[in-house]
């Protein structure tokens, strides 16, 4: 017996000694595996694959501007609507783009693995590249049937009667502007300003190219298809400006319309919280009240100069009615959360529309790198889901989330303008 046990012994001993080093050697890997995907190494590399993923996702979306631009101009060249290639193409382009958006920006949160940032990068690149490949067949076979079939003449006309139809539907700029600067604080037409500017600039640089595309057309040896081009961007331009344009003046005016109630569902809204407050512990009611105090008080000092300045009203009030919700928390019944909800969303809806205003004129400025533009993508989404949405505190989750996604991307956007285009 004494032997069978030191045998067991002497078999046992040299395995444990075997399958513990083992482990040990194993855990040791494991870790040193772990410890380099969160290296600053493997982070510096994971954020390059991510900087390079966005380089080609905003090469992408250009091409689905310019894809844009074409299929409208296409469907004049035709008499009709634009081929079906162009169509398919753009489709195409917008489905990858808006998807490769969405995984931009998962990837982009610092607490994301470094392997995951790698694959997901490796697949924006893919895909884009791929719609990128798509978009390219379209234009060429596109192209080729223009050259075929379109004179320049023909092409030139096209883009007069687009500019023609621009000046009329625009108007006069300078109209627009007299009628916000006659009534309202400088910051409240400022861009408006800027955008009167930008259209009636974009329209007569159209104009110029339209005219030397003409000049090159009647002679043989010249090419007017730069001339031709220069002159489609320069327009495409002035008609986001002169959109931008419209929609700030159209903001303004219905914001002034809006502030006199926003001001009173606020002070209605501090007065159910007062009530509330009554029924909270000692504690809890003196931190509520010195809230409530406190968001009065700036209530107050915002609606001295709300009716020069409306849109800041309206954008103050939905955050202070965000700030009011936060400091309530959960001593509201569910009833009164849905009838707060309700009261607040009309305010919040319309400060989240001048926020995204405000963002698109920027990115469509500035030479806005893929951050900026997914998260004007994600504001212009939440905006969406906020007015389709029935039920009201939902809707004003997302209109809060468009708020913020959006100032995101003007602050973005109005970097990179100044910074210069993006490497």
């Amino acid at each position: 017996m004494p032997e069978l046990a030191a045998t067991i012994l002497g078999w046992l001993v040299p395995a444990l000694v075997v399958f513990g080093v083992t482990a040990i050697a194993v855990a040791a890997i494991v870790w040193a595996v772990r410890r380099a995907r969160r290296s600053p190494r493997a982070r510096s590399a994971a954020d390059k694959a991510r900087a390079k993923a966005g380089a080609t996702l905003v090469r992408l979306d250009d091409e689905v501007g310019e894809l844009d631009l074409e299929v409208g101009l296409s469907g004049a060249l035709y008499g009709g609507d634009a081929p079906a290639s162009l169509r398919r193409a753009r489709l195409t382009a917008q489905r990858v783009r808006d998807d490769a958006f969405e995984d931009y920006r998962a990837i982009s949160d610092p607490a994301v693995a470094a392997p995951e940032v790698h694959r997901v990068a490796a697949r924006i690149e893919r895909h884009a590249g791929e719609a990128l490949a798509v978009v390219a067949a379209a234009r060429k076979e596109h192209g080729a049937w223009v050259a075929a079939n379109v004179s320049a003449a023909g092409q030139i006309d096209a883009a007069r009667r687009r500019l023609a139809e621009l000046n009329a539907s625009m108007g006069d700029p300078a109209a627009l502007v007299a009628d916000l600067s006659s009534r309202f604080a400088e910051e409240e037409w400022r861009d408006a300003s800027r955008s009167a500017h930008a259209a009636l600039s974009g329209v007569s640089a159209a104009r110029r190219h339209l005219d030397a595309a003409s000049a090159r057309a009647a002679d043989p040896s010249l090419s007017a298809l730069p001339e031709l081009a220069a002159a489609e961007r320069a327009l495409r331009q002035a008609e986001a400006d002169a959109r931008n344009l419209e929609e700030s003046h159209r903001l303004v005016l219905q914001a002034a319309q809006a502030v006199p109630d926003e001001i009173a569902s606020a002070r209605n809204a501090l007065r159910q919280a007062g009530v509330t407050r009554e029924h909270l512990d000692a504690p809890d009611a003196a931190r509520l009240g010195a809230e409530l105090h406190a968001i009065d008080a700036e209530l107050n000092r915002i609606e001295t100069d709300a009716a020069r300045r409306p849109t800041r009203t309206v954008d103050a009030i939905a955050r202070l009615r965000s700030r009011l919700d936060l400091a309530l928390g959960d001593a509201r019944t569910a009833q009164q959360r849905l009838r707060g909800a309700r009261t607040a969303l009309p305010g919040t809806l319309a400060a989240a529309r001048g926020a995204l205003a405000q963002a698109e004129a920027s990115v469509s400025r500035s030479r806005a790198g893929a951050d900026a533009r997914s998260r004007l993508l994600s504001a212009q989404r939440e905006l969406a889901q906020a007015r389709q949405t029935q039920d009201p505190v939902a809707a004003l989750d997302a209109a809060r989330r468009a708020m913020r996604d959006a100032e995101d991307a003007k602050a973005l956007a109005d970097f990179a303008h100044q910074a210069g285009p993006p490497a």
